[in-house]
């Protein structure tokens, strides 16, 4: 476990809104899995869960001013009229102030140039905020679930990097096995990002980045749950030297 020092790197991570039951309880949670906490602390930062709030989403400013980066963490499938599109059949339950909270995230920390890294649902969030859309059910565009395994399980596919680009530098490799479990992707790339990394056979698009900026990351896989992955540790090392002017 990583040591929390009075001067760690504070890593945002955005909270999904369910339903939860423990103990003798049954109620609405801000929940964020346990993964994406201990990958935080294992690469040395400082998690702080950020649930979604509708003041923030005005005005997010004051809360980025508390964070060095930021992740936007996996979860409910992202309401299609965030990108002019009408729910399919197969789309789920959708969680639209969350949407709104971390759309709004999102454009702010890219325009303070603030780490952002994109997970999974996430990781397509960050396309959309950048005006990109989304295909709403992978199985009827590639013939299978190779991206979605049994629910509560990861299916395990290679990745194909681009050499040089930001999701290899981070990863460490050029072609790597990933984690995943996601039946919806990158349709139309948004403005400003460029897809680095494809999914092996398939080829859809699996990270995408700004050339514009240090680290803005999407990655449709999950680096919370793998102990081999380096994705998390690079964005606490990008957030790094925000620490001191931050504090």
């Amino acid at each position: 476990m990583g040591t929390v020092e009075p001067m760690s790197v504070a890593i945002g991570i955005c909270a999904a809104v369910e339903r939860a039951r423990w103990s003798h309880w049954d109620d609405q949670v801000a929940l964020t899995p346990w993964s994406y906490v201990e990958a935080v602390q294992i690469a040395g930062g400082l998690p702080l869960v950020l649930p979604p709030d509708d003041e923030a989403a005005e005005k997010p400013d004051p809360l980025l001013d508390r964070i060095d980066a930021l992740v936007l963490a996996g979860g409910a499938d992202i309401d299609p009229a965030s990108y002019g599109a009408t729910p399919h059949a197969m789309t789920g339950e959708t969680r639209p102030e969350r949407d709104r909270f971390e759309l709004a995230l999102a454009h702010r920390a890219i325009e303070r140039g603030i780490p952002v890294l994109g997970i999974c649902r996430g990781g397509q969030l960050l396309n959309v905020a950048c005006g990109g859309t989304l295909h709403q059910h992978l199985p009827e565009i590639v013939g299978d679930e190779r991206h979605l395994a049994t629910p509560g399980t990861f299916s395990e596919h290679e990745v194909e990097l681009e050499p040089g680009s930001l999701a290899a530098r981070a990863a460490g490799a050029t072609r790597i096995t990933v984690k995943s479990h996601h039946h919806q992707g990158v349709d139309e790339i948004g403005e400003g990002l460029a897809a680095t990394a494809h999914a092996l056979p398939d080829g859809l698009p699996e990270a995408l980045e700004s050339a514009d900026h240090d680290f803005v990351l999407a990655v449709l896989w999950h680096p919370e749950v793998d102990q081999r992955s380096k994705i998390i540790a690079a964005l606490v090392r990008a957030a790094r030297p925000r620490v001191a002017s931050n504090r």
